[in-house]
């Protein structure tokens, strides 16, 4: 999860699906990504998102979306970007009644310490990079301590 689901949250998405359907394990694994805000729903990710992906033999047809009290009670994890994402869905999460996810930094299953994903928006195809190899290393370390 991300502000506006179109950078960050979209990348991390198309990276763990790629992962669990080279291991095999999409059948086990229903992955979707969300917006903490309502911005930019029904939008496409970013084109510098979109191009990253694709220089790494990634698509994704994502459209934005905004979290639902649902994907509280629907998915095991919900995982996020930075503090502020974890200070509004932990807020969101208090409304529900039987939240069943786990909330955290996807940034915290990181090999290399990097808590933080940060926001590429203003940034440039380099940070969108970083982004990407930050959601690589995180999502392999979750997929394989998870799995």
């Amino acid at each position: 999860v991300s502000v506006g689901n179109i950078c960050r949250s979209p990348i991390a998405e198309a990276v763990f699906r790629k992962l669990v359907t080279d291991e095999k394990l999409e059948n086990k694994w229903m992955t979707d990504s969300a917006a903490v805000s309502d911005w930019n729903v029904g939008r496409s990710p970013d084109p510098r998102a979109l191009s990253c992906l694709r220089n790494h033999g990634i698509e994704t047809a994502h459209k934005a979306r905004q979290v639902t009290k649902d994907d509280f009670q629907t998915f095991d994890y919900i995982l996020c970007m930075d503090e502020s994402n974890l200070r509004d869905l932990k807020r969101k999460s208090n409304q529900v009644k039987d939240c069943k996810a786990k909330i955290e930094l996807l940034g915290t299953y990181d090999p290399q310490k990097q808590l933080i994903i940060e926001d590429p928006y203003y940034g440039n195809e380099k940070d969108f990079e970083t982004v990407y190899e930050q959601c690589v290393r995180c999502c392999k370390a979750f997929l394989e301590k998870s799995h």
